[in-house]
């Protein structure tokens, strides 16, 4: 064993005390000791010499099923999205016939403003 891996084992033995020591308190802080307890888990995963181990598929089977990283699942979790059905009327087209129809609509209102001046 490695100094480097000594070094993860006393580090995860540490989190282990303090997930210990934070469940025995009870109430709020006790609610911290379970994520604890996994990360003191997941670091003596993290030793080098597993690492490399890994790396070289010599990985260790003594772990039981289910004990390692969660996998990332193997097709989509959520069904098909559903079709658009009739959006309505291409937005561009809508401001076009309301700048036509302003236009119109002022032309009109100038044009009868003339036949009947104010004098």
């Amino acid at each position: 064993m490695t100094k480097a891996d000594q070094l993860i084992d006393r580090a995860a033995d540490r989190l282990r005390d303090a997930a210990d020591r934070v469940a025995a308190q009870g109430g709020l802080a006790a609610k911290l000791a379970d994520p604890l307890a996994e990360d003191s888990a997941f670091l003596r995963k993290l030793k080098p010499s597993l690492i490399v181990a890994r790396s070289k598929g010599e990985a260790p089977t003594d772990m039981p099923a289910g004990s390692g990283p969660p996998t990332s699942p193997t097709r989509p979790q959520l069904g098909s999205r559903p079709k658009k059905r009739g959006g309505g009327p291409n937005p561009f087209l809508v401001i076009g016939a309301a700048l036509v129809a302003g236009i119109v609509i002022a032309k009109v209102i100038d044009w009868r403003g003339h036949a009947h001046p104010r004098n």
